[in-house]
């Protein structure tokens, strides 16, 4: 055998054991080397659990992030691109290689994206850019790096955690920006999106099982974010001040949909077959 084939699809069955063990779909199927893979699960579960705490020391932090400004700043990154006259093709068959090397190129990038955004992770350039904020040269760095988790994630549940912990960043940089009336806005209407996308997962997760488990992390979630915007409400302008509100309405009515899917699951109807912004709609019970 393909000493190549044999490592990917070695790989594959270590991402497919892994989103399994996470909640993800199961797989009907067995493989020689899930005896071998199996330590390797469990050490994934243990890390994604408890990760270790990295600490980055603040010289270093403060030395990376102006070398990666300067970096944007010489590199044009950022900088919008110049129009680039466009090339003439012969008639044909020749007037095909154009689209298929761009096509080929867009390829590339996006494998390079995929490699530098795990680069990131590991290099320490996710933790200079852990404190930036809209309008700072390295905000599109973190939300990249946002991205590139995602796309790493496999099962609803694990993806439903992540967008709600992006919509707590997002309330951090929120509180950041008070000064800032259009900024703060604009941040808050990203948070109120990661809350829908993450509760809309969760609840359709826990709809789909009959399991209100995850149903749990919506409520810490509701809690810890209610208790972080509370303190908001009455500071900024009065735009500021209303927008806070209807983020908090929004927190209210994730909170009743958990409670109400919970008490669907419980008396077995967990959902009908229509949905919304919160994902399906609970059942009614006798």
């Amino acid at each position: 055998m393909d000493n190549a084939l044999f490592s990917r699809r070695r790989a594959e069955r270590f991402a497919q054991l892994v989103d399994e063990a996470n909640g993800g779909r199961r797989h009907h199927l067995r493989s020689q080397v899930d005896d071998q893979l199996a330590p390797l699960v469990a050490l994934s579960r243990q890390l994604g659990s408890n990760p270790p705490a990295a600490e980055v020391d603040q010289e270093f932090r403060t030395g990376l992030r102006a070398m990666l400004l300067a970096t944007a700043a010489r590199e044009g990154i950022g900088a919008p691109a110049a129009p680039q006259p466009a090339e003439k093709t012969s008639a044909g068959r020749g007037s095909l290689l154009p689209a298929v090397t761009a096509r080929r190129a867009r390829a590339r990038g996006a494998i390079l994206v995929g490699i530098a955004a795990g680069a990131i992770a590991v290099s320490g350039i996710s933790a200079a850019s852990e404190n930036a904020v809209p309008g700072d040269a390295l905000y599109g760095m973190k939300r990249g790096t946002e991205r590139a988790q995602l796309a790493l994630t496999g099962s609803d549940i694990s993806r439903g955690q992540l967008f709600l912990d992006f919509a707590r960043t997002r309330l951090a940089e929120a509180s950041a920006l008070r000064g800032s009336r259009a900024g703060y806005s604009a941040v808050l209407d990203d948070m109120d999106a990661d809350t829908r996308q993450g509760v809309r997962l969760l609840t359709g997760a826990a709809a789909q099982r009959s399991d209100p488990a995850a149903l749990d992390t919506v409520d810490t979630f509701v809690t810890r974010q209610r208790r972080a915007l509370d303190p908001l409400t009455d500071r900024g302008s009065r735009a500021d001040q209303e927008r806070t509100a209807q983020s908090l309405a929004l927190l209210t009515s994730v909170a009743e949909r958990a409670d109400a899917l919970r008490a669907a699951i419980a008396c077995g109807r967990p959902a009908t077959t229509t949905s919304d912004f919160l994902g399906p709609t609970p059942g009614t019970c006798p």
